[in-house]
């Protein structure tokens, strides 16, 4: 069975911590050994693992981003969202965390966060968890 998740972004290039609601989609299913799989289901955002300890690590995230791929810079896209595809092209739209005891095997300062890149906007992770 596939759970969402429900993220409201503020801001256009934001990461938003959401490591508890995916423990609580593991604590739900009740599967205390196997994997979870995250997905977002969008083209213009992504899902990544980082640290979650020193939120400045976030802000470094999204300001390297935009000195990479930043907005306007003559694509051929004209929707005026062209470097919100790449940066999630290249964040990628997948991850995989294992389930151990029934909690999410993350390493002491790793966080899941959802990576909007053309916000603010509603949008939502999808989770499924597969094990005994």
């Amino acid at each position: 069975m596939v759970h969402y998740i429900n993220v409201r972004t503020g801001s256009r290039n934001e990461l938003v911590d959401i490591t508890d609601e995916v423990q609580a989609v593991v604590e739900e299913t009740g599967i205390k050994e196997g994997v979870c799989y995250l997905y977002v289901p969008h083209t213009t955002a992504a899902i990544t693992i980082n640290e979650g300890a020193d939120p400045s690590v976030k802000d470094d995230i999204i300001n390297t981003l935009q000195k990479l791929i930043p907005p306007g810079a003559g694509y051929a896209h004209m929707e005026g969202n062209a470097d919100s595809h790449v940066k999630s092209t290249i964040v990628g739209a997948t991850e995989i965390v294992f389930v151990e005891n029934g909690k999410l095997l993350l390493g002491t300062w790793q966080a899941i966060f959802f990576c909007e890149f053309d916000g603010p906007r509603h949008r939502r992770v999808a989770v499924k968890v597969v094990g005994q």
